[in-house]
């Protein structure tokens, strides 16, 4: 009975990490946009655009594959620069420069989400496979 409700959770993984991709950054924005809740969950959700390079891969699709290190913008550096946009609001201050610095801590932000989630994701599937 527990194996087959664990093995009807694992048909649902596909849909369900669609649904983080949209619950996470909406919940994200309402704890910490102050009032701009709306337009920091349209930055993050903008962020979408990372899998455009899914495009790249052959078969463009795959459902057991996982896109951490694989597809380019999922890899190493680009996670450490999305880290470092995430935390660009605190640098601004102590810099001065603060003019755009909210919107680049919520790409920062959304993409470091994004990360996470495909990353959970990839968990789930190596956790699935035994």
């Amino acid at each position: 009975m527990i194996m087959d409700a664990l093995l009807a959770l694992h048909e649902l993984r596909a849909p369900l990490h669609i649904m983080l991709h949209v619950l996470v950054p909406a919940f994200v924005a309402a704890v910490f946009a102050r009032g701009r809740v709306v337009g920091a969950f349209v930055i993050m959700m903008a962020t979408m655009l990372v899998d455009l390079d899914h495009l790249l891969a052959v078969p463009i699709y795959a459902a057991n594959r996982c896109s951490i290190w694989f597809h380019p913008l999922h890899t190493g550096l680009p996670i450490i620069i999305y880290g470092l946009m995430m935390c660009w609001p605190l640098f601004s201050k102590s810099t001065g420069i603060v003019k755009g610095s909210r919107v680049i801590g919520w790409l920062g932000g959304g993409l470091v989400i994004h990360m996470l989630l495909d990353a959970l994701d990839c968990l789930w599937m190596r956790c699935a496979a035994g």
